[in-house]
């Protein structure tokens, strides 16, 4: 396949970048600075901000899938507003380029603990990640309003940590997954096997996911 891939440099979107060459696709990355990756017959490197929607759509025309790794940045004083512009501005690049499908890493702070309730809106919430939560649920609630592009939300499990591959884990939808020890987690080199299967599998659309063990 070829895939344009968005945040390919940061801190899961790497895993996805080295999940997608590993099988053997073609991965055009969408980056700010273009010296943090080398560009190989399989990797293309290009220079774009994707806050800028003409700018994604000259980047990610021609591709098979759009894979988004956007994050506004936990420094950010306004990540919720510049996580809901960002995600915004590349849904509208890849409509504007033709591209039917965008898959796009979400948080879990959307998923629900209980019939309509939010984990980002519980009480136990760290508020230190609550306006980035809020940021990703915003993206969520934008493309449940798209009807135009096919698209899939994984939000990964509550903790999201590690680095052993397993590919094996459960899927789910809408609400957290826990384990037998009542723990919601997966690795990152797992969260990015369940990204790429659905890249290549199409098992979702126009719907969010998660995994978890």
């Amino acid at each position: 396949m070829n895939i344009a891939l968005i945040g390919a440099t940061g801190h899961v979107g790497h895993y996805f970048l080295e999940e997608a060459l590993s099988r053997g696709h073609h991965v055009t990355a969408l980056v700010r600075d273009p010296t943090k990756l080398t560009a190989s017959e399989q990797l293309k490197v290009v220079q774009a901000d994707v806050g800028d929607a003409a700018q994604v759509a000259r980047a990610v025309a021609g591709h098979d899938v759009v894979i988004s790794a956007f994050n506004a940045g936990w420094g950010n004083p306004d990540i919720r507003g510049a996580h809901a512009r960002g995600s915004r501005a590349i849904v509208n690049g890849v409509k504007a380029a033709g591209v039917k499908r965008l898959l796009v890493l979400g948080g879990a702070g959307s998923l629900e603990i209980a019939p309509g309730q939010r984990l980002v809106d519980s009480p136990e919430f760290p508020e230190q990640w609550k306006q980035g939560a809020l940021g990703a649920a915003d993206a969520l609630d934008q493309l449940r309003a798209e009807s135009e592009l096919d698209w899939a939300f994984l939000s990964p499990a509550m903790l999201l940590e590690g680095e052993t591959r397993t590919g094996s884990f459960r899927v789910g939808g809408d609400q957290v997954l826990f384990d037998g020890n009542g723990e919601s987690r997966i690795s990152l080199p797992d969260l990015a096997v369940a990204m790429l299967d659905e890249a290549e599998q199409a098992n979702h659309h126009q719907q969010r996911f998660t995994v978890a063990y």
